[in-house]
């Protein structure tokens, strides 16, 4: 069956008027998020088009379409978050193996860079203050624009899981663990790769694990506008998420968008995606400026003789593969009490605290705090470069095609002896949709929660599950059916 009414994101010629604005709306054009400057009663002069998120009857998409203003008329779509793996009681995955074992996050902390100085952003389902997540200014939360952000008591917490998960993954750090830990203190402390870095929380995902390419684009926006806020210094990017690359990334709006957080000196860590090694990579992962991460099983070995890459993981094409992989089964990070997959996982608990995941997102976090290591190590690197050492120093898995192992596994002892080298890439930049207008996608932003973890006097003590309601849907009498929960498969729009 298919719906009276369907979102879509539209670009727009370079000048409008009200009356050329008035013609789109008069094809059945009812504009409901608007992304970019768009005109609304007065004339718009701007030398860039205009970028719109709006409403559309299914009926009206071809008018909307040959409105000589609009350029082009593209789907909107939903993002999903992983599942959560139930099966490996194994503790293969702890963090404390991945740094000292498989990763060598270990080699820059002995020599006293840990990611301080540095801020990750993490566009996700938000962060929950949980143990190892607390310290003073290890957490900033920037603006909150998922459909939660009008429950106050909902802003800028993760009610889904994911986006804990990875912060623990990327920087967490337990309040009793040295500032410069050793590798000794991984072993009953909570550690993550960049234990120094500050994480950014960009919330755009819900409860469910759900949210819209154009919060998203608008998150990357704003993360390129404010990067050096009160100092913040965001150099890294993880974005853990997915939309099936249908056309040329020359085209994407969200390729421009990560293109634009590279040019502006962020790294930028994507997920592959979970569908399988013969599919091609994920938007934006295949945009070939990015770093794409596949996800691999180290075998809880220090070596990559007996390594394979996960067979759930996008390996890409000729002209587009991974370009390195990183832990992504079982690993075991921070648990979200009370979340959505805490409440329907309850499996994927190891102890009170702590939480496994499987698939790419969790190897691009690993891959987002090795960024951050290198970058307080050597902050004056732009981002060509911190993938060319990345992917120059990975260890190649045997018996591995190209186009899943990419460079190999990342090899942070390797990347520290490594000098800097001289690196550019000369790829086709991605055509520019326009500005942003961060105004105008809703969301809530109170300024920089900075110095310290401010949750807006909120207890957390999880969610409760049975019957809750919100925006018309009832979660407790929802029916999931066949839906896979390991992230091979979920409709057309998959987080990783």
């Amino acid at each position: 069956m298919v719906s009276h009414t369907s979102t879509f994101v539209s670009r727009a010629r370079s000048y409008l008027s009200s009356g050329s604005v008035g013609r789109v709306l008069g094809r059945g054009l009812s504009v409901a998020v608007v992304l970019v400057l768009v005109v609304g009663v007065l004339p718009l002069v701007t030398a860039a088009p205009a970028f719109a998120d709006a409403t559309v009857p299914v009926t009206k998409v071809t008018d909307a379409s040959d409105t000589p203003e609009v350029l082009t008329v593209t789907p909107d779509v939903k993002a999903r978050f992983d599942g959560w793996e139930t099966v490996d009681k194994t503790t293969d995955g702890a963090m404390a193996n991945i740094n000292a074992k498989v990763v060598g996050s270990t080699t820059f902390w002995r020599h006293g860079y840990t990611g301080d100085g540095v801020t990750v952003a993490l566009i996700d389902t938000g962060v929950a203050p949980v143990e190892g997540l607390t310290a003073t200014g290890k957490v900033i939360n920037g603006p909150d624009l998922s459909v939660e952000a009008a429950y106050e008591n909902l802003r800028y917490l993760d009610a889904y899981g994911h986006g804990t998960h990875l912060a623990g993954i990327i920087a967490g750090r337990d309040d009793e663990a040295p500032l410069v830990p050793k590798e000794r203190d991984s072993r009953d402390r909570f550690l993550g790769v960049a234990p120094g870095a500050r994480i950014l929380n960009v919330k755009v995902g819900d409860a469910t694990g759900a949210a819209d390419v154009s919060q998203v684009i608008a998150a990357i926006g704003w993360v390129v506008e404010h990067r050096d806020d009160n100092g913040m210094n965001v150099r890294v990017l993880n974005l853990a998420f997915g939309l099936d690359a249908t056309g040329d990334y020359l085209d994407e709006p969200l390729a421009y968008a990560v293109e634009a957080a590279w040019k502006a000196g962020i790294v930028v860590v994507v997920a592959a995606g979970n569908d399988g090694n013969a599919v091609a990579l994920r938007n934006p992962a295949y945009d070939p400026f990015v770093i794409a991460v596949g996800a691999e099983d180290p075998q809880d070995t220090p070596g990559v003789h007996d390594d394979t890459v996960l067979e759930f993981s996008n390996c890409g094409t000729d002209g587009r593969h991974v370009d390195l992989v990183a832990p992504g089964k079982s690993i075991i990070s921070l648990r979200d009490p009370g979340s959505f997959a805490d409440s329907f996982y309850p499996d994927a608990r190891v102890g009170d605290r702590f939480f496994r995941g499987t698939g790419t997102s969790q190897a691009a976090a690993i891959v987002s705090g090795a960024a951050a290591l290198l970058l307080s190590q050597r902050p004056e690197l732009t981002p060509d470069q911190v993938k060319a050492l990345l992917t120059s120093t990975a260890r190649p898995i045997p018996d591995t095609s190209q186009h899943c192992n990419g460079a190999g596994l990342v090899d942070l002892a390797a990347v520290y002896r490594a000098a800097t080298p001289i690196a550019t890439q000369t790829w086709d930049p991605a055509v520019n949709p326009g500005p942003f207008d961060l105004d105008a996608i809703g969301g809530y932003w109170d300024g920089l929660t900075w110095g310290g973890l401010t949750w807006g006097g909120l207890t957390w003590g999880g969610l409760t599950w049975g019957g809750l309601t919100w925006g018309g849907l009832t979660w407790g009498g929802l029916t999931w059916g066949g839906l896979t929960w390991g992230g091979l498969t979920w409709g057309s729009y998959l987080w990783n």
